[in-house]
């Protein structure tokens, strides 16, 4: 792009915005110009609002350190300032429903990492490679609340996307999933800072995560599902049975999958191939933050692993291994992505560059 486009924060100072902020540091198409979080930062320089909080390997990129944090809850304040936002914010449901719908409403294009619209039906739930086509819903919600610049996307619950691409590409391919047993893996960042405290996760786990197991029924069939009449109807199509546990693993979620298939079966060799070759629009368009492969198969019989194979892809990746036949259904495998990067802030920068490609941000 000949002019980067200038983009902006909501909940900078927590784990996501922190995400945001390292991801975007050097993005050849998003400039970051304005943060915001919460009153209690409102007012500080970046550095001084996560003091003693910058949870990142590395250092706070030195572009944002001096950028004085505004009150997120201010629409006000971003007006002129910048064109999309990228929403973390911090809040109870109905507030982030209110105030997302406001920054659309002063014709900010949001993209939120939040689930507070993710049942919302004219709200794309996007998974890029998956659903692009959803995107052409923001012309009714722009028609319907009398938006002209003003658009609302958001990204999937963090622990799905590990199995929702291998399972779309065999989806593809012409095989019909009826059924599904998925326990998740979850690591601790996907709790925020603080999280669980250490004496509930050292020598233990935590087989309950509020709202996850609900969310992970439930989402897919919205993302596989059809644009109608201004509407997003859902694919119910596949049953989804899910577990999902927390583990003492920092970054990197695993999904322990079993899927049925109705009708005819594909072969192991074929699936392994299928997976192998698998491309979505990101990858045609040659996206910045599309991973080349999309997917990555590794034959070896421990992986994947979350120390090993949560970056790959720059953390955009997923990765698959351990295809084998189930015993109850017709196959398993095992899937992992990076947790805070594709299930997260990286998720929705890629969907924020497949709007640009498609137009709706100019």
């Amino acid at each position: 792009m000949e002019k980067k486009l200038k983009v902006g924060v909501l909940g900078a100072t927590g784990m996501v915005g922190q995400n945001y902020l390292r991801l975007l540091a050097n993005h050849p198409w998003f400039e970051v110009v304005y943060l915001a979080a919460s009153p209690n930062s409102a007012g500080k320089k970046y550095k001084d609002a996560v003091a003693g909080r910058w949870h990142m390997k590395g250092d706070i990129p030195e572009q944002f350190k001096n950028l004085v944090v505004q009150d997120a809850g201010i629409v006000s304040k971003a007006i002129g300032k910048c064109q999309l936002m990228f929403s973390a914010v911090e809040m109870d449901k109905k507030s982030i429903l209110a105030l997302e719908l406001e920054y659309a409403a002063k014709g900010f294009a949001v993209v939120s990492n939040n689930s507070a619209h993710r049942s919302t039906d004219d709200v794309p739930v996007m998974v890029p490679e998956i659903n692009p086509e959803h995107l052409d819903i923001i012309l009714d919600q722009r028609k319907k609340y009398g938006w002209r610049k003003g658009l609302l996307a958001v990204k999937p619950n963090c622990s799905i996307q590990s199995y929702m691409i291998p399972l779309f590409a065999l989806m593809k391919a012409g095989y019909v999933i009826d059924k599904m047993i998925v326990t998740t893996l979850q690591a601790l960042s996907g709790a925020g800072y603080p999280g669980p405290a250490a004496i509930d996760l050292v020598d233990n786990v935590l087989p309950y995560i509020s709202g996850e197991e609900e969310k992970s029924e439930v989402e897919p069939a919205k993302i596989f599902g059809k644009v109608r009449n201004g509407k997003i109807v859902p694919d119910n199509t596949i049953k989804i049975s899910a577990h999902c546990n927390r583990v003492a693993v920092t970054d990197g979620h695993i999904a322990c999958c079993s899927i049925h298939f109705k009708g005819k079966k594909p072969k192991e060799e074929e699936i392994i191939k299928i997976w192998r070759g698998f491309e979505g629009l990101p990858q045609k368009l040659k996206l910045p933050s599309a991973p080349v492969p999309v997917m990555i198969y590794r034959d070896e019989i421990d992986r994947p692993q979350p120390q090993k194979d949560r970056d790959a892809g720059n953390g955009q990746a997923i990765t698959v291994g351990r295809l084998r036949k189930c015993n109850v259904f017709d196959y398993r495998f095992v899937g992992l992505h990076h947790n805070t990067v594709r299930g997260a802030a990286g998720g929705s920068i890629l969907t924020a560059e497949l709007l640009v490609t498609k137009g709706y941000l100019k």
